[in-house]
């Protein structure tokens, strides 16, 4: 009798196919202190200076379900092109990125270390011995500082 081994699939989960979150959908709260707009954040009345309580209100739920629904149609119409366009620009940089700036930094640190080197060889045999003779010349100078009374 022969044993069958069932081996675990692995399952491999990229970007494309992740679970999206249609609760919290802001996790990384990027728009916490920006979009976050009541109708007590835009139309307040002092004291002494108060409409009557119906339209006071009628002003609140016009406010509020005029921005929820204004908000919903305008995501429903240019959410999805407005994502692509997103998802468009931020392709070209990472491409951009990555098969140019980066190389091209690459490069520069490459070059810059040849030169390095180059500029390290110049003053290793040009300046040090100058400098060396400069250091043998002036260490037998003695500076005495005298105080005039």
């Amino acid at each position: 009798m022969t044993k069958s081994y069932i081996l675990p699939e692995k399952f491999v989960k990229d970007s494309h196919t992740k679970e999206i979150d249609l609760i919290n959908r802001d996790p990384k709260l990027i728009n916490e202190d920006v979009i976050k707009v009541e109708f007590e954040d835009v139309i307040a009345e002092p004291d002494g200076t108060h409409s009557l309580d119906g339209v006071w209100k009628l002003s609140y739920t016009t406010f509020t379900v005029s921005k929820y629904w204004c908000y919903r149609i305008l995501s429903a119409i240019f959410g999805i092109p407005v994502a692509l366009l997103w998802g468009f620009l931020f392709a070209c940089i990472s491409f951009c990125h990555i098969w140019a700036v980066v190389p091209c930094i690459k490069s520069c640190l490459i070059e810059s270390q040849c030169i390095s080197r180059i500029y390290s060889l110049c003053i290793q045999t040009f300046c040090d011995p100058f400098f060396e003779a400069l250091g043998k010349i002036f260490s037998s100078v003695k500076v005495a500082l005298r105080k005039e009374v």
